[in-house]
């Protein structure tokens, strides 16, 4: 390779490996940001989160990438940072829980510092806040202390001290532990309630088969009426047009006896003089 060569191929290395560093400085400080308690005013997360995408982007299109997990890594960090902002947004708090559900956090620290991933743990604390907003709407109440977890807040970025660290896990497990109750009672009563559909579907379904059944004797009953009644009435049409014909033959004989009966009584009898 030619020195001009080398030199070239060391600087896009370099230039590489600065803009993923870049990347991560301000992947790990909109992290920080989004696990504090911001204003809603605030647009520098919003900013921030759209620098990353174009510095994911060209960092994709380097041709000294990261290799495809870390780059998958990052772009799954950024969706959810972004996906975060969206659900935001949103007006009621049953929009936001269900949007922050579909919304997946990293799986990997991005420092070395981090023991659990500083997007789950904002996941978590948006969870939690989005629960007790919807919880607070059923019940009427203001919820002015919500439970939030800072645990970035209290590891710090320049190191962690051993017992914030310890205490920062252990507040994670119980609210995991705490979520997970709720998920398994939301799911039970779930369940309750696809059995009680089931039950009062089937109900439905006899009652409705069995209306079923009755009104198609009914159609069937009518059917058959219908059918007599055509049988009858033209019974009837029959003996009604052959009682006129012996009645109307009986009087014709009558006039025709009446009227021999005058002209043989005008013959035989004299005439009076």
């Amino acid at each position: 390779m030619a020195p001009a060569e080398g030199a070239g191929y060391r600087w896009v290395v370099m230039a590489a490996s600065r803009l993923e560093l870049n990347l991560v400085r301000l992947l790990c400080r909109c992290e920080a940001m989004a696990a504090e308690k911001r204003d809603p005013d605030d647009w520098r997360l919003e900013k921030y989160v759209g620098a990353l995408q174009d510095m994911l982007q060209a960092l994709k299109a380097q041709a000294s990438k990261p290799v495809s997990e870390v780059i998958n890594e990052y772009s799954r960090k950024v969706d959810f940072l972004k996906g975060m902002l969206q659900a935001e947004k949103l007006t009621s708090s049953s929009e936001k829980a269900l949007a922050n559900q579909f919304l997946a956090p990293g799986r990997v620290p991005t420092t070395a510092r981090e023991r659990v991933p500083a997007t789950k743990t904002v996941h978590l604390q948006s969870r939690a806040r989005y629960t007790s907003e919807m919880r607070s709407e059923l019940l009427g109440t203001d919820s002015s202390e919500e439970p939030e977890l800072d645990v970035r807040k209290r590891t710090g970025v320049a190191g962690p001290r051993p017992g914030d660290e310890k205490q920062s896990a252990a507040e994670l497990d119980l609210v995991l532990q705490r979520h997970q109750n709720l998920q398994e009672k939301l799911a039970e009563e779930m369940l309750g309630l696809a059995r009680s559909l089931k039950t009062h579907t089937l109900a439905a379904q006899t009652v409705i088969k069995k209306d079923n059944q009755t009104l198609s004797h009914s159609l069937k009953m009518a059917d058959q009426n219908l059918e007599k009644l055509k049988t009858e009435s033209e019974r009837l049409e029959q003996h009604t047009q052959k009682s006129v014909n012996w009645l109307l033959w009986a009087m014709l004989i009558v006039v025709c006896f009446i009227f021999i009966s005058m002209i043989l009584f005008i013959r035989i009898m004299p005439k009076l003089k």
